[in-house]
């Protein structure tokens, strides 16, 4: 059966494989610090609902404690090896709502359920809980491994042994843009993520990480950097990867991958 993936904005999809639900990187608030949500409804408590959750690194758009008390008590949550050291507030949260805490690093692979597996790889991005602390812990990406195999990239940039390091995949969840109107080191636009998409090659796409969060009172600074990433992702990679289906969903769309 094929994987079906559900985008609820930024990098927060639902993955469905072989009856098993995967949560990635939950950000699931009206606002996060200088961010607010400008497109999409925020998601609905069926959205908290996985089997699993995967969180790729500790920035906290992508590790967001008040949308990880929204999980269900027992929910098992991956998270990159030394994360609760790193932020305390994550061991509370997990221990108040009984959340199941596994740290991985790369190629460490966990069993959710007979059949389906998650297996962490290596991102390209500073891992740290800005604004504090040393980068002691790095960030991730995973594969989940089911029926199809599905590539969440959580945040890299391109790196030379990304398609080695992933290993063959059918989806790629990438990040193709992000929440403000310049991109920092570590980061795929719509244009590297396309060439990422050509070195892994696999048999469809999604672009995720772009137009859900801006910041307040910038509205109007390059404002394309928000609204378009996404069909430019399919533009470029009708160049760079024609064999790729690319699928670019609504938010809160459904949508069934091969």
């Amino acid at each position: 059966m094929p994987a079906e993936i559900t985008w609820w904005g930024h990098a927060t999809c639902t993955v469905e494989d072989s009856g098993v639900r995967v949560l990635t990187d939950p950000l699931f608030g009206r606002r996060l610090a200088h961010l607010r949500r400008r497109r999409g409804a925020v998601p609905p408590d069926a959205a908290a609902v996985a089997d699993v959750v995967l969180v790729s690194h500790l920035h906290a758009d992508h590790l967001h404690l008040p949308s990880l008390a929204r999980l269900a008590p027992g929910t098992r949550l991956l998270v990159p090896r030394g994360a609760p050291r790193a932020v305390p507030g994550l061991a509370r949260v997990a221990g108040s709502r009984g959340l199941a805490v596994t740290e991985v690093g790369p190629g460490d692979a966990v069993a959710v359920r007979a059949g389906v597996r998650v297996r962490a790889v290596p991102a390209r991005h500073d891992g740290r809980r800005l604004p504090y602390g040393p980068q002691r812990v790095p960030a991730l990406g995973y594969v989940v491994e089911g029926a199809s195999r599905t590539y969440f990239a959580g945040d890299t940039g391109l790196f030379d042994t990304m398609a080695e390091e992933v290993g063959p995949v059918d989806v790629a969840l990438l990040p193709v843009g992000g929440w403000g109107p310049y991109l920092g080191p570590g980061h795929l636009d719509a244009g590297r993520a396309a060439r990422a998409l050509a070195e892994l090659a696999p048999a469809a796409a999604v672009p995720v990480h772009y137009g859900t969060f801006w910041p307040i009172g910038m509205d109007a600074v390059r404002p394309h950097e928000f609204h378009a990433p996404g069909t430019e992702f399919e533009r470029w990679a009708r160049r760079l990867a024609p064999k790729v289906t690319v699928r670019v969903p609504g938010h809160g769309e459904r949508v069934r991958l091969p």
